[in-house]
């Protein structure tokens, strides 16, 4: 078990309905349902029983309710002792965020620093991964949300989520393509790829081009780093049927009856956002902003397991 979990255990049981637990925690009620599930899966148990009106706890529960309680205040006080040992937060923490996170992610983390650190302000800045590693090491940012782990001992990372992607396709080219279990790879060949630029994010950029190449997918010509990808561009190219584009499940913006998300036969391509930050800071709102985007990223319902 994960912190996260038991901690979204004990919120479901204090609140006593998922959607309650679900605002408190500053995650969608649907991402809190298949958090639980999840975890009576592990366990192989039962631990609550939902109901018209709310949830009621099995015997099960009430055995781990007071263990994940013990566990959480243990948890809660060696994080206590660590506080002493470094700075306090407060002032702006500079944060740097890329296209297309999942929707509860940052306003979650957001959540929960703000209870923690009310007197921390915090600045977002949109930036690609290059971008946002070149301005943690000038010092212009605190922490930056990126497609790729950058390397050298002077930065710490951390994966926050990690999203199996489907595909975007016209309404009737994924009629035609769609299987059972989703859209095969290999049959998007044909169309083309609606494609970032690669010097925004070269690692992530490779592994995409690579794994559409393996399944014999023609990745086209390299996107000049001046045409940026434009959300508005991504769906009419879509739309009009030569093309595709890759998105996670729940992608932030509306999708017209012209288009359809599919997810990916075998979830061949998965996303990951790793939290970066400097490694000689010792901000304790920082960590505890970072804390809060491990949990948030958890809770995300294509978040793949770890």
């Amino acid at each position: 078990m994960e912190i996260r979990e038991m901690r979204a255990f004990v919120a479901v049981v204090e609140a006593g309905t998922m959607s309650k637990a679900a605002r408190q925690l500053h995650v969608s009620q649907p991402a809190l349902s298949q958090t639980i599930t999840a975890l009576e899966r592990r366990l192989g148990v039962q631990l609550l029983v939902r109901t018209s009106t709310g949830v009621r706890v099995t015997d099960a529960g009430t055995t781990l309710l007071a263990e994940a309680r013990a566990v959480l205040a243990r948890h809660d006080q060696a994080l206590s002792a660590m506080a002493r040992h470094t700075k306090t937060g407060g002032g702006v923490l500079r944060v740097g965020v890329p296209l297309e996170l999942p929707p509860d992610l940052l306003p979650s983390a957001l959540a929960r620093l703000a209870d923690d650190y009310p007197d921390t302000r915090v600045q977002a800045r949109h930036l690609s991964s290059v971008a946002q590693v070149a301005a943690l090491r000038t010092g212009e940012l605190d922490v930056g949300l990126v497609r790729e782990r950058p390397p050298g001992p002077d930065l710490d990372a951390v994966l926050v989520v990690a999203e199996n992607v489907g595909v975007l396709l016209a309404a009737d080219v994924a009629e035609k393509l769609a299987g059972p279990d989703g859209v095969r790879l290999e049959a998007l060949a044909g169309l083309d790829w609606f494609a970032f630029p690669r010097a925004g994010s070269p690692v992530w950029h490779d592994e995409l081009a690579a794994i559409l190449r393996s399944h014999g997918l023609d990745v086209g010509p390299e996107i000049p780093e001046e045409q940026r990808l434009i959300v508005e561009l991504k769906i009419p190219a879509v739309s009009a049927g030569g093309a595709y584009a890759f998105a996670p499940p729940e992608w932030p913006y509306p999708l017209p009856d012209t288009v359809r998300w599919m997810p990916l036969a075998g979830n061949p391509i998965v996303r990951r956002t790793w939290a970066v930050w400097p490694a000689t800071s010792h901000r304790r709102d920082l960590a505890r902003f970072v804390a809060a985007l491990e949990d948030a990223g958890g809770h995300h319902p294509g978040r793949c397991p770890a």
